[in-house]
Order: C-alpha cells, then sequence, then structure tokens
C-alpha cells in the first residue's frame, strides 16, 4: 500500500472561476484542513479530523496555520535576465539594448547558463513557486540549462529557444532556418520529458522577419500541442515600431496571425494597448494572455485591463516577467496586479488574485488538469504561506473577520519570509536542489 502523507493547516480550494461566481462560491475553506498527498499527486483534500481517520497511518505534517495553496505559477519570465534584475530607467527598446541583450550574450557558455538557472530556480522556490514559462536564449545551451535544472528540483516548467534574426546583436542572432532546425531539435529532445514541455518561442515581431516568424508558424503547426510564447504590443513605441516593419499588417496581432502564430496555446504577453480587431481575435482562437504587472509599471508600458478579460472569460495567467518585472516573488506580483486594477478602477479581490497566480496561470498555460488547484489526482506541487510573517503583517491580519482579510496583507506586504513551506511533486524541498 502507498504511504500516504498529510499537510495539516488552513486550505483554500477554488473549484470555481472568482471572475464568473462570487468569490465565496468559488472556493471551499477549511481553518483546519488537510491535503493527502500519494506519489506525488493529491488523494484528497478536505477536513483534518476527516482525513485523520480515513488515513490513520498517514504521516503528518503540521504546518499549524499556514495557509496550504497550490504552488505559484510564473506564467511569462526570462530567467536568463536574472543576473540584471531591477536595472534604472529605460523604456522596452532601449531597456534590451542596455541591459538585455549583453547578459543574454553570456548565455552562449554552458556553465554559465546552468549557474543562473540553479540560482533562478532556487530563487523562485524560496517565493513560493513552483512552475514557470520562460524565455531562454537563442543558444541551445541555455535551453539544455533550463531543462536541466529544472528536472533536478521536479518542476514542471514550460521554455524555448528564444529566435530572433534582426535587431539584436550579431551573438543572438540566428536565421529562419537554423530558428526552425535548432528549435525542432530542442522541442524533440524536450518535449514531454519528464515535466518538460516546449513552446515555440519568437521574442517579438520587431526582432524576427517575417521568413522566422513563417518558420515558426510551420513549426508549431507540425507541433500544435507545443505553446508558442511571445509579446504583443507591450509599449506604444513598440507599436509604433512594429508598423514601420510590417506596414501589409492590420495591426501587431496580425504580424503573427499571417504567419500561423495565432491560435490555441498561444501565450501573449503583456497585451496591454490592443485594438478591438485585436482583442476579438484573440477570443475567438483562445489564446491566452499574460499579466505582467511589476513589469509593465516598471518599464512604463501600461495598465492591463486584467478585469475586463477576466470577465469576458478570457484565460489570463499572472506573471513576474523577470527581469523586466522588479520582482521575482508571485506575492509582489499579486499586490502590483492589485494596485494596476486600483489604477484602472477595478480593483481586483484577494481570492482573485490568488486564482491568478494559481489557477488562472494553468489555465493559460492549458495545464489545468495538471496543476494550479487543490484537487484529487493533481500533481503535489504546493505552498504553505505564513499569514503573520512579519510584525506589521501580523498584526494586520490578527485583525481580520474572513480568510480575505486574512491573506491580503501577505499579499500586499510579503515576500519570501511568508513562504514557510514548498512541495514539488509531494516532496519538501529546501530552497537548493536538495
Amino acid at each position: 500500500m502507498t504511504p500516504t502523507t498529510l499537510l495539516t493547516g488552513q486550505t483554500l480550494c477554488f473549484h470555481g472561476d472568482p471572475f464568473a461566481t462570487h468569490w465565496d462560491d468559488a472556493v471551499i475553506y477549511e481553518a483546519h484542513g488537510a491535503v493527502a498527498i500519494a506519489d506525488g499527486r493529491i488523494t484528497a483534500v478536505g477536513p483534518a479530523t476527516t482525513l485523520k481517520q480515513a488515513h490513520p497511518h498517514a504521516t503528518v505534517i503540521d504546518h499549524g496555520n499556514g495557509l496550504i495553496l497550490p504552488g505559484f505559477i510564473d506564467a511569462h519570465v526570462h530567467y536568463p535576465q536574472t543576473g540584471m534584475i531591477a536595472s534604472w530607467g529605460k523604456r522596452l527598446i532601449d531597456w534590451l539594448n542596455t541591459y538585455t541583450f549583453p547578459e543574454e550574450l553570456k548565455f552562449a557558455d554552458p556553465a554559465y547558463a546552468r549557474a543562473m538557472a540553479d540560482l533562478y530556480f532556487d530563487t523562485v522556490l524560496a517565493n513560493g513557486t513552483t512552475s514557470v514559462a520562460s524565455f531562454c536564449t537563442v543558444h541551445s545551451a541555455s535551453v539544455t540549462a533550463f531543462f536541466e535544472a529544472a528536472a533536478a528540483r521536479g518542476m514542471l516548467v514550460v521554455g524555448g529557444k528564444t529566435c530572433m534574426d534582426r535587431n539584436a546583436p550579431d551573438g543572438l542572432l540566428d536565421t529562419a532556418q537554423t530558428a526552425y532546425d535548432d528549435s525542432k531539435t530542442l522541442l524533440n529532445q524536450w518535449h514531454g520529458r519528464g515535466r518538460s514541455r516546449y513552446a515555440i518561442t519568437p521574442r517579438f515581431s520587431p526582432t524576427s522577419t517575417p521568413d522566422q516568424l513563417a518558420a515558426m508558424g510551420a513549426l508549431w503547426a507540425e507541433f500544435p500541442d507545443c505553446l508558442m510564447q511571445t509579446h504583443l504590443s507591450e509599449q506604444t513605441d513598440e507599436i509604433a515600431w512594429v508598423k514601420t516593419l510590417y506596414p501589409e499588417a492590420r495591426d501587431y496581432l496580425d504580424t503573427y496571425e499571417a504567419h500561423g502564430l495565432l491560435g490555441p496555446g498561444g501565450l501573449y504577453g503583456h497585451a496591454i494597448h490592443l485594438e478591438p480587431r485585436e482583442i476579438a481575435r484573440l477570443a475567438e482562437v483562445d489564446a491566452s494572455l499574460v499579466h505582467c504587472p511589476t513589469s509593465n509599471t516598471f518599464i512604463g508600458s501600461g495598465l492591463f485591463a486584467a478585469m475586463d478579460f477576466c470577465t469576458a472569460g478570457q484565460r489570463v495567467g499572472l506573471a513576474t516577467d523577470t527581469g523586466g518585472g522588479s520582482s521575482f516573488s508571485m506575492l509582489r506580483t499579486m499586490a502590483a496586479a492589485y494596485e494596476v486594477g486600483q489604477l484602472r478602477g477595478t480593483p481586483l479581490h484577494p481570492a482573485q488574485l490568488l486564482w491568478l497566480a494559481t489557477a488562472g496561470s494553468a489555465r493559460a498555460l492549458r495545464m489545468e488538469a495538471e496543476i494550479g488547484t487543490l484537487a484529487p489526482g493533481m500533481a503535489a506541487d504546493l505552498v504553505v504561506l505564513d499569514l503573520a510573517s512579519t510584525p506589521s503583517i501580523a498584526q494586520r491580519s490578527a485583525r481580520a473577520t474572513d480568510i480575505w482579510e486574512a491573506v491580503f496583507p501577505t499579499i500586499m506586504m510579503g515576500d519570501d519570509r511568508a513562504v514557510r513551506g514548498v512541495y514539488v511533486v509531494g516532496n519538501a524541498r529546501g530552497f537548493a536542489s536538495d
């Protein structure tokens, strides 16, 4: 008989979408709950007394009043930008040229790529993130380093070689053909191997010629079960640049659509300044948008319409956008999403923020059957939050009259000190590759 482990604490289980129904109707909250785990999967969630009676021989790990949630899912990152996160004062295009491209050139060295991948994954695990979708660099070694480091930690991740054949330094350029060939080789090597998933990854239209976008579209048509990740309408000057590079396109989205890069499984980061046709087409094909609030404020991009898209049923994920984003923490990212919502006049409720960082991001990645919720059969990727991790948070949460008031101070003021525990496929993780 497979041994069972019971994690006890507060539990919060989403069984509905808090953008589609009232948040109290979308969750089951247990003040004294438990999660049963066996063979890396959740087998049951419910009151602690009930699960203890059902599993009298289980190993019990008591997290006290810690809040047990699905591990956070970061739906859009650039792990190679770990070293230059929080770089001062540039708009997107200058920021890429000044900070990003010089750092990404270093990933031609496999040893450097692996060291940064290890640092990145240890950092995000310390912040309660158990799955990410990442752009790598143009170098195949950066993709290998990413997937190997994730596999060493048992993490479910999405990644892909970033493809660029213009408007970048020579050391970061490929061609339409080499982008296709290298991506296909890496896809065949990693996609579906363990918990690794490959994403076809043209960086964005300004750094790809039409021929390269067409090559990536052809590859996606060959492997439609893969995701495709890119950027869309992040800044107004970027959109103006796209218009000069693709004068025949109806809009920014059309530069992808015309080359086979619009469809289910498409992940479009930022998507701030969309035109009505773009909004309609993204909804029609059931594509995913990824909200990157700390990045959008840090680089001065704009305010994403999270409430509008989520209430319309669009797939929306939440992301740090390391290193354009200014934090590795999904708690800080949720706080920024709340602040952006306030600036738009549509503040997000704590339930909606937690949903976006877990089930919403899983849905955006089309992995909602595997991760993102506490439910039987799901992977036991979990985070346990201390809702009184600092004196200022503790005094505020002590005044709470419900779970939402208790968790909101941690969303707004919490950091890695709030992460009491992390489990990846049921295994407790330290914050190194233990």
